[in-house]
């Protein structure tokens, strides 16, 4: 699909110099991940967790993390194994995720709206250009 097919929703900016107020691009995402911004050193994805959904256990072995959420609830889990997520905070609109590389960690959504947030990846972790309209649609892709 062509980015004029997806429409300026699905456009990445980078690594164009871009200025954007993020509060109004992540209420306003409806997809579950999309990438906004990609440079050669920091990614900006956007993202919508529908309710009772999450992210899906994850790491990064060489990327740093940071999420801000824009509104909604959830829980947020990390640790050093799979099995093993010791840090467990409720977090909601306003707060900040620091994400240190390789930290196994989870968000999902405990509230009754979509948890919308946006996340920065240093270095980037998606390809330029990445929309995955669904959870499902990511996880079929390895992402």
């Amino acid at each position: 699909m062509s980015k004029a097919d997806r429409g300026l929703t699905a456009d990445d900016f980078g690594p164009e110099p871009f200025v954007v107020n993020l509060a109004c691009a992540a209420a306003q995402n409806p997809f579950f991940r999309r990438t906004l911004w990609t440079g050669c050193h920091l990614q900006l994805t956007l993202m919508s967790i529908p309710p009772c959904g999450e992210i899906g256990l994850e790491v990064h072995p060489d990327d740093d993390q940071f999420l801000w959420l824009a509104e909604g609830q959830g829980i947020v889990k990390m640790g050093p194994c799979r099995d093993t997520l010791t840090f467990c905070r409720q977090a909601g609109s306003g707060d900040a995720v620091f994400i240190p590389a390789g930290s196994w960690h989870n968000v999902r959504n405990t509230g009754k709206c979509p948890l919308k947030l946006f996340s920065i990846y240093a270095p980037p972790h998606h390809p330029h250009g990445t929309l995955h309209r669904t959870k499902a649609e990511a996880d079929a892709e390895g992402n």
